[in-house]
């Protein structure tokens, strides 16, 4: 990518695992990151996770939506014993979550084109109408889109949560500093938790600053909660979220 960000500052939600890497390609393209991580990831374990991890065989497909969904699955599955390799096929959505499954030594066997929730079920069902019993990965705030599909096209899946998105209430004063004092040109949203988070913390949303949404799903999220100057990229992700800034900046002259 060969653009500029023009030394504008972009304000950082994301978790502070995830934070580093946007902020790093922000400041490689001329750009200077304002980072105040907002969320923190933690994974849950219940007597109905370690059920279900222990008879992944009954699944014929599991579905992640998140990179966080899949962190947390393999990171849980580490913790019991003689855990089988798994035989299910599997879904995910976008590039990061692709990524995170590779990581493990996996790969999906689909993948929509669009990255967000409604894409994923529309062109699951029609590629695999009877696609036998699903294990849907989730965390505590993923949206209800897929499950009701699916329950409206009557599939046999179970869901399983396995991580907690919490607001990281502590940082609400530094938000509240880079908002205020800080300059922003731009506030950068990556799910519709970040953009929950943001509301719940700054009293009033401020319109004269574009933020920029990873996707339709966190887009539709901002609007929402009352934000009116709303950029999305075309490609769903980090480096589509950089591009589309530029073009902005470029389009302002």
């Amino acid at each position: 990518m060969s653009f500029s960000l023009m030394q504008k500052n972009i304000l950082v939600t994301r978790g502070a695992e995830q934070a580093n890497l946007f902020a790093d390609k922000i400041t490689q393209h001329g750009g200077n990151p304002v980072v105040v991580p907002l969320l923190e990831i933690v994974c849950k374990e219940t007597d109905f996770t370690w059920e279900v991890l222990r008879n992944l065989s009954q699944y014929d497909w599991i579905l992640f939506t998140s990179a966080n969904g899949v962190d947390c699955f393999f990171e849980l599955r580490k913790k019991l014993e003689n855990s089988s390799s798994i035989s299910a096929k599997i879904a995910t959505v976008g590039e990061k979550t692709s990524s995170a499954l590779k990581r493990y030594g996996y790969e999906e066997n689909f993948a929509p084109e669009t990255y967000n929730a409604n894409s994923m079920a529309s062109d699951f069902l029609k590629r695999f109408p009877a696609p036998g019993k699903l294990l849907l990965i989730r965390g505590n705030r993923s949206r209800k889109v897929l499950p009701e599909k699916f329950r409206q096209a009557g599939l046999d899946f179970d869901m399983l949560e396995v991580y907690d998105t919490h607001f990281s209430y502590e940082r609400k004063p530094q938000l509240i500093e880079a908002v205020t004092k800080n300059n922003l040109d731009y506030v950068s949203f990556t799910s519709p938790s970040t953009v929950e988070a943001f509301c719940e913390m700054v009293e009033n949303i401020p319109d004269i600053i574009p933020c920029v949404c990873i996707g339709s799903t966190t887009s539709q999220r901002a609007r929402e909660l009352g934000f009116q100057y709303i950029l999305t990229p075309t490609k769903f992700t980090i480096d589509g979220m950089i591009q589309s800034i530029s073009d902005h900046i470029l389009r302002k002259g």
